[in-house]
């Protein structure tokens, strides 16, 4: 009986209803705790899923390739063959009917809401690692070590064509990973980076996936890479403006020496490292054996030749020369690795809160002895035991925020702070800090970065304590003017001799000589 396609579409048509009204009813409970937060978003996906699979079922139903539909439409018209017999077909279908029931005496109609009530008290089984805390906070230790131990990771000493050895620690990594654009364009161009890149969208894709799973990445992906495709023809990507390519010859911004500081080999040896050499040649294509004046000699020629037109006994074995790889190829992969820098700094403006979360959480524990350490990871385990008490409402007349047992925070710790007293940044989206404290310190973090990035304006001490759009503007602006009055211009301070030995400044010397009177 209810194996006749309008029978399947009718209940198909049901069950989305009673998914609809189930996903109406689990969200007008309020959770009391965050792993009741994930485990409601988590059913509510569920649902949303089943309504999209009965839905593209639904569409192939109506659109009837095989005509199974009309076919079953008019047979309940009586259309045979043979012509229409209206009254054949209803004494057909009555015929079938009994038929059914004489063969199954205790068939009886089923109520499908209990069913579907019990998706309501369906407790999702979500892994989260103990760093990453039911979602609280991020756990990047392991990109944290990929990053470390790479070329891209290690901070640039101020000396010329030297990196420094020094190695940021976990919690100034939190501040700079969601920063792409800072390294610089000559260190990205390496398969170990665009590595790093695809673990690090993967990771973040998969803690938002469990964190926040009513978002829709694929949409918020389709906007980006839409988004990138505009900004990167017009070359307003950061960290990858000005800097093309012709001819699929590696421009000098791109290695990692600037030939035209050198005018001789000897220079370029004094100057240089081995190491550096080494790495210029590599990134280059070019073979990277042989000693250090060698070296030296092979890459010197690619300042006045270009790589296409180099003998092919310079490069190493198994790289590919730019005839063989095209400017295109290159270029392509260029974009990939800026698309995906993108996606991670989209991915992190998402996630900002809860990765200044995290640095607080690492900073607090770095803080910590070990037995407070133990003592605070077992009270956060006896939430899962005395579940009774979490679902009775904590009684806060006041509207106290919370503390990190989840209860409100005592009235006098309150005043002290200042947490009554309300602050808005504009440039951070007229987002609200609460405390001077918590004001001061949001400077300096990931959301006001971002906007002040958006602005163009460079966040320096210089604009600390403005939140307004306008007036960041109209500082940056007279910032801009003030160095503009101390740079040297050259029409007027280049001086010129005439052959009785008068000075003049470049512009008089011009006009005085257009003139003829020079």
């Amino acid at each position: 009986m209810s194996s006749t396609l309008l029978e399947l579409t009718r209940a198909s048509h049901e069950d989305v209803e009673r998914l609809e009204r189930l996903i109406v009813k689990d969200l007008q409970n309020e959770p009391a705790t965050n792993k009741d937060r994930l485990a409601q978003s988590h059913r509510v996906r569920h649902m949303i899923d089943q309504i999209t699979s009965t839905t593209h079922k639904l569409v192939e139903i109506y659109e009837d390739k095989d005509n199974a539909r009309k076919d079953e439409i008019a047979a309940l018209g009586g259309q045979t063959a043979t012509g229409t017999n209206v009254f054949s077909a209803f004494y057909d279908r009555l015929k079938e009917t009994r038929e059914y029931h004489r063969r199954h005496p205790s068939a009886r109609v089923l109520d499908a809401t209990d069913e579907f009530e019990q998706l309501l008290e369906e407790e999702p089984q979500i892994e989260f690692s103990g760093e990453e805390a039911y979602g609280r906070y991020l756990d990047l230790h392991e990109l944290y070590n990929v990053y470390i131990n790479s070329k891209f990771g290690k901070p640039t000493d101020k000396k010329p064509g030297k990196q420094s050895d020094k190695q940021i620690d976990y919690t100034a990594y939190l501040e700079v990973f969601s920063q792409p654009h800072l390294i610089p364009r000559r260190l990205k161009i390496t398969g170990q980076y665009k590595e790093y890149l695809s673990k690090m969208t993967e990771y973040l894709v998969y803690f938002l996936e469990r964190t926040e799973p009513l978002q829709d990445l694929d949409r918020l992906f389709s906007k980006v890479t839409a988004e990138f495709e505009e900004q990167w023809a017009d070359g307003n990507i950061d960290g990858w403006k000005d800097e093309p390519q012709e001819n699929g010859h590696a421009s000098e911004q791109n290695a990692p020496i600037d030939l035209d500081n050198y005018d001789t080999v000897d220079e370029l040896v004094a100057a240089v490292s081995p190491e550096m050499l080494k790495e210029a040649l590599g990134a280059l294509g070019l073979k990277t054996g042989g000693t250090v004046q060698q070296r030296a000699e092979r890459l010197f020629l690619t300042k006045h030749t270009p790589l296409e037109k180099l003998d092919k006994k310079h490069f190493a074995k198994g790289a590919r020369r730019p005839e063989q790889n095209g400017g295109k190829h290159q270029d392509d992969e260029l974009k990939q690795i800026a698309l995906m820098e993108v996606k991670v700094e989209k991915l992190c403006e998402i996630l900002s809160e809860k990765i200044m979360r995290t640095k607080e959480n690492v900073e607090k524990k770095q803080a910590q002895i070990y037995e407070e350490i133990d003592a605070e990871r077992e009270d956060e385990e006896v939430p899962d035991i005395e579940s009774d008490d979490e679902d009775q409402q904590i009684y806060n007349p006041l509207k106290l925020p919370m503390g990190w047992d989840g209860k409100p925070i005592p009235y006098w710790l309150y005043k002290l702070h200042g947490l009554g007293q309300e602050f808005k940044c504009e440039i951070c989206g007229n987002y609200s800090y609460w405390g001077r404290r918590a004001y001061e310190r949001h400077f300096k973090e990931f959301r006001h970065q971002y906007g002040m990035r958006r602005l163009g304006i460079p966040n320096t001490k210089n604009f600390n304590e403005i939140t307004s759009i306008e007036e960041a503007q109209q500082l940056w602006e007279r910032i801009k003017e003030k160095q503009g009055v101390n740079k040297w211009r050259p029409d007027l301070e280049e001086e010129y001799e005439d052959r009785e030995g008068n000075i003049y400044n470049k512009k008089t010397y011009t006009d005085l000589q257009r003139q003829g009177l020079i």
